[in-house]
């Protein structure tokens, strides 16, 4: 098949998996047409079936902010025409979802299917947003299939818009080949010494991650005895994090270690991942944590308990129970044999239900199911895979 898919460039967990779904896609045989606002941070590599798009925006002095979403319907559009794709594969609603009802407006002759997965903000969040309740509830009604990363997120969607048809629930994966445990001996003695913890937080520093729960958590572990932290990640909150660990005292403790494409190499670093967000549609995060072996200490909220099993590959508690995650942290300090059974058992509920190779099928599946129904004939892409 001939696939497009769009994402967001930035940080985030929507965007690192449209990329690993295109560069699975790619290794299967399909040729991907990745769309987006810049360079995903996680194109690196890139198959030589994948090839990348960059929406062009337009700056023209009657414009007070520039029109993204019509550039991006524009793009689509002109690639449509020229590559005739079987499926495009949006990630987000807005502005993705709408942009591709508008290019499939400009293009009759071709109507491409569109598959629209959702990851969590445009329905926790922009959903509450008055001017924007509709054109989501319009994506979503337009679109031809409509995936969610969790059945939290799927069930959260059908509520609030009440829809008629329905969400398919595919989880979040990695690639288990590449998300290891690697030997990071030299790499970790620039944070933290030997018999140091290290403890370690990913996020784009949203207040949605609660970031200084982080740093809170830290502190108390921090008591109870000598330890390191690493923030990974760029965003928003970095400034306000930063005032927080000089105001507690925790300079010579917390690096901040900006942004990295090499996610398995400095997870491999860490002996626990601390995840407190408010809302996490699915975590994936975790799941690649747990790909290397960290145990994963975490809140109970949207789609991480379909992730994290409590007490078996990490611990959850209630949102902004500061003191319950770092009560778990040391507890899996304390015992060298429990953090061993739970890096174990993470491995392989990662294995089991969260690998690429089934759950990129179960895409394959859906994109084909949908060009079945619309008795559509797939390119030769599809023939040469």
């Amino acid at each position: 098949m001939r696939i497009a898919i769009a994402c967001h460039s930035g940080l985030g967990g929507s965007g690192a998996l449209a990329v690993e779904l295109a560069r699975s896609l790619a290794h299967k045989g399909h040729e991907v047409h990745v769309i987006s606002d810049g360079v995903p941070f996680r194109f690196v590599r890139p198959h030589e079936r994948m090839f990348l798009h960059v929406v062009e925006l337009p700056h023209h002095h009657v414009f007070r902010y520039p029109p993204f979403e019509m550039a991006l319907a524009g793009t689509m559009a002109e690639l449509m025409k020229k590559y005739f794709f079987d499926i495009l594969h949006v990630h987000y609603v807005v502005p993705f979802a709408i942009s591709a009802y508008l290019a499939r407006q400009m293009v009759p002759e071709h109507p491409v299917p569109v598959v629209t997965t959702l990851h969590g903000t445009d329905i926790t969040q922009l959903s509450r947003e008055k001017a924007l309740f509709a054109p989501i509830r319009l994506g979503l009604e337009k679109s031809d299939a409509v995936t969610a990363v969790s059945a939290s997120l799927a069930e959260e969607a059908m509520r609030i818009f009440s829809l008629k048809k329905d969400i398919t629930v595919i989880h979040n994966y990695v690639d288990v080949s590449r998300y290891i445990r690697q030997e990071v001996t030299e790499l970790r003695r620039q944070y933290a010494d030997p018999d140091e913890p290290l403890l370690m937080h990913i996020s784009n520093f949203r207040p949605v991650k609660r970031v200084p729960d982080v740093v809170r958590v830290f502190a108390g572990v921090r008591r109870r005895r000598r330890a390191k932290l690493a923030l990974v990640g760029e965003g928003p909150g970095v400034p306000e994090i930063r005032a927080l660990v000089r105001e507690l005292g925790l300079e010579e403790d917390v690096h901040f270690l900006g942004k990295q494409s090499d996610v398995e190499t400095v997870l491999s670093m860490a002996d626990v991942l601390l995840l407190p967000s408010e809302q996490e549609s699915f975590g994936l995060v975790a799941v690649e944590a747990m790909a290397c072996e960290t145990p994963v200490v975490a809140s109970r909220a949207g789609g991480l308990p379909e992730v994290v099993v409590h007490g078996e590959t990490g611990f959850l508690a209630e949102v902004g129970d500061v003191s319950a995650m770092a009560d778990y942290v040391n507890r899996l300090l304390d015992d060298p044999a429990l953090h061993r059974d739970f890096a174990a058992k993470g491995r392989d509920r990662v294995e089991r239900y969260f690998s690429c190779t089934h759950q990129v099928q179960r895409y394959e599946e859906l994109y084909r199911q949908i060009l079945d129904a619309q008795g559509a004939d797939v390119t030769d892409a599809e023939q040469a895979g």
